[in-house]
């Protein structure tokens, strides 16, 4: 009788237990929240299935929100319980407002977060640097890309040296039949982002000089930053005719069309040419000053991935958070995306010979990125726009480099306390 009883009981328990069996091998959906809608099918079509080989048995949903609209939607859908799994980041205040309301857990202990340097993390780490909140994905570098037809044509060679880029420059002026430098300053941003920041960490000596502003121990108006401001200003002979009047776009399409040599450019830009030109590009990364011996690039933290706080399948996004912190995510990203990189300490290489080019840059020189963008764009004035206004009337001659310089130094100074 004690072995009939012995034999009913395990057959009870094991009936008890299977529904949870069950249960437990049932798919679960992860739903990624995302402003970028112009890479959907590469989520699907790519990265999604490749996680898939590895976890079959988590489904994943791509979803995107138009990118002018993701900030409130995503916010209101956080605080009404309905957002998605995976929250892609937008880098600095936005993302790190969303930990601080509760919003995006923090992956101090996710494994693989060692594959990603303090200036990789830097747009999504809180200011003390005791927790980050999102997994870094990609950032974009600048540069310069080059027609190497015109290069070809005129007997140029890509210059190392400020001094050999400017006499480059001139050697096109001097041929007339091309614009040496296309760039407009009418939307004030390109002067900027591909002038100012761009050849700038050179002369500021990348991350000292950036943490130096946000430590108040340097100053836009002396050292680096007045010397990038003056190089700056030593562009604009070389700028397109009615450059005052060129919007990013008309430079695009100028470069696009043959008619300028030289195209200070955001990684980005590589995928926009490719399918427009007919002659091949090259690159070539910011001069160095007369003098330096070290490189440094704007190598500029652009998107990430976090974790809502209130998912039900924390486990599973979790699984896929680290997959995202691989080799093989990060190969596979970067090449489905020219000009975005991805932020990992991965050696990867990628199909397109000019983004190539540009992440080979990493092994040569030090990355840092925007000076403005961490921090020191909180308060008013903001430090970025003022950063493009000046910028753009330095090239437009309507202030000297010292003039301008001042000006973003006294913006800072009115709101920012470690510079007053």
């Amino acid at each position: 009788m004690k072995k009939v009883l012995g034999v009913a009981l395990v057959l009870t328990l094991i009936l008890a237990l299977a529904p949870a069996s069950t249960e437990a091998q049932e798919k679960v959906t992860l739903t990624i929240e995302s402003w970028r809608n112009d890479d959907l099918t590469i989520w699907q079509d790519i990265l999604i299935p490749a996680f898939n080989a590895a976890h079959p048995d988590i489904e994943v949903v791509f979803q995107p929100t138009a990118p002018t609209e993701y900030n409130g939607a995503l916010r209101a859908k956080l605080e009404g319980g309905t957002a998605g799994d995976l929250i892609t980041c937008r880098p600095f205040d936005e993302s790190l407002n969303l930990f601080q309301s509760g919003h995006l857990v923090s992956l101090n202990e996710l494994a693989g977060m060692e594959n990603f340097s303090d200036v990789a993390k830097s747009a999504w780490i809180t200011d003390d640097g005791s927790d980050v909140f999102c997994v870094p994905m990609a950032s974009v570098i600048h540069g310069f890309l080059y027609n190497k037809t015109i290069f070809d044509e005129l007997g140029l060679t890509e210059p190392t040296t400020e001094t050999e880029f400017l006499a480059l420059l001139e050697a096109v002026k001097a041929d007339g039949l091309y614009a040496p430098l296309v760039m407009g300053t009418v939307d004030q941003w390109e002067a900027a982002t591909m002038g100012y920041q761009n050849i700038g960490p050179n002369y500021w000596l990348g991350e000292e000089g950036r943490l130096g502003l946000i430590a108040g121990t340097h100053k836009y108006n002396e050292g680096g930053f007045l010397g990038a401001f003056e190089a700056l200003a030593r562009w604009q002979p070389y700028l397109p005719d009615g450059y005052q009047a060129i919007s990013y776009p008309d430079a695009q399409n100028l470069f696009a069309l043959g008619m300028g040599a030289v195209y200070p450019a955001g990684s980005w830009d590589i995928s926009t040419f490719n399918p427009q030109i007919d002659f091949e590009m090259g690159a070539f990364k910011p001069p160095l000053p007369e003098g330096s011996e070290n490189c440094y690039i704007s190598d500029h933290v652009d998107i990430a991935m976090g974790v809502n706080a209130n998912t039900p399948h924390m486990d599973e996004a979790l699984i896929f958070m680290e997959w995202l912190t691989t080799a093989e995510f990060a190969g596979l990203y970067s090449n489905q995306l020219p000009g975005f990189f991805s932020l990992a300490n991965h050696s990867i290489m990628l199909e397109d010979p000019v983004a190539q080019q540009f992440l080979d840059w990493r092994n040569e020189c030090e990355s840092t990125i925007r000076s403005a963008y961490q921090i020191l764009s909180r308060g008013e004035p903001n430090n970025e726009q003022d950063l493009w206004l000046y910028s753009a009337e330095v090239l437009n001659g309507n202030l000297t480099p010292q003039e301008a310089a001042d000006k973003v130094q006294e913006g800072l100074e009115a709101w920012y306390e470690p510079q007053q």
